[in-house]
């Protein structure tokens, strides 16, 4: 009725299925929907195809060509300027099943420590994405793996032959340090050489090997804060806490350790700033 009174302005394609009714017995085969009767000739699906096409519907020849008319009245309403195409959206993928993903290789469990030093996941270790081939064919020194390893970086010559000078110097510290007199005594226990090593490193604290940490914190703080070695040192002492780096009962400012002279010298010779080395050397004057 609406096709005929053109209230539908809209090309319709339409089909009937049960065209092939007519090939059965209707005591055998019901086609009707909900199992209504249907017995009738104007009741068939061949005569509401009809009908249809009478008021102007597509109707195909069968059934297999109902997808190639839909095809064919939407390509001719585009050629003919009356209808613009939307673009396809691409559906999202569903996420694949925990298990099929992680059978996949596509997923991993989330790691609980993450180096970014070095890596050893490849075909062969590096150092800040340096191939360890590489270090031995370019001959890497010490210095310069200590350099990648520390500072994650190539420092510069001087900073590299420096590294280099303070192992060489501090290789040996004699067996009267808290560190080497624990590690003996450990050794001399029957502890093999792991546990006698790390049973000398514990020892070492802000009065026994590890003063030159402090100190530097100390005077790379003061200098940087702009504060007089006179005002740190009566600071210090105010507070009832060490010159950390000053006041060793043997080597003084009349007679310094060989090994400070040596990496002052090269220091002043080869830093471009030394401004921490003379301000802790203010320092030790002023005590």
């Amino acid at each position: 009725y609406m096709l005929k009174k053109k209230l539908i302005t809209k090309p319709v394609v339409a089909w009937i299925s049960g065209t092939c009714a007519k090939w059965f017995k209707s005591s055998e085969v019901q086609f009707g929907h909900s199992g209504a009767k249907t017995g009738g000739v104007d009741e068939s699906a061949e005569s509401k195809i009809a009908a249809l096409s009478a008021a102007g519907a597509i109707v195909p020849k069968s059934f297999e060509g109902f997808a190639d008319s839909i095809k064919e009245t939407f390509n001719a309403l585009v050629s003919q300027g009356k209808h613009q195409p939307i673009p396809d959206i691409k559906p999202k993928l569903l996420p694949k099943d925990l298990g099929a993903a992680l059978k996949a290789g596509e997923l991993r469990v989330a790691t609980n420590i993450v180096c970014t030093i070095s890596d050893d996941r490849g075909e062969e270790p590096t150092y800040i994405g340096v191939p360890i081939s590489e270090i031995i064919q370019e001959n890497y020194t010490i210095g310069e793996v200590i350099s990648l390893l520390w500072f994650k970086t190539l420092l510069p010559a001087w900073a590299i032959k420096f590294i280099e000078i303070v192992l060489v110097t501090a290789a040996d510290h004699g067996p009267c340090v808290s560190g080497a007199h624990s590690t003996i005594v450990a050794a001399r226990a029957g502890r093999d050489l792991g546990a006698s090593l790390c049973s000398g490193l514990l020892t070492i604290g802000p009065r026994f090997g590890g003063a030159v940490d402090q100190a530097a914190i100390n005077f790379k703080t003061a200098c940087d804060s702009q504060t007089s070695p006179a005002d740190f040192v009566e600071g210090m002492k105010k507070k009832g806490l060490r010159v950390e780096g000053i006041g060793h009962r043997i080597k003084t400012a009349e007679n310094r350790d060989k090994r400070v002279l040596l990496l002052s010298d090269y220091a002043r010779k080869n830093f471009p700033s030394t401004k921490y080395l003379e301000y802790a050397e203010k320092v030790e004057e002023y005590t």
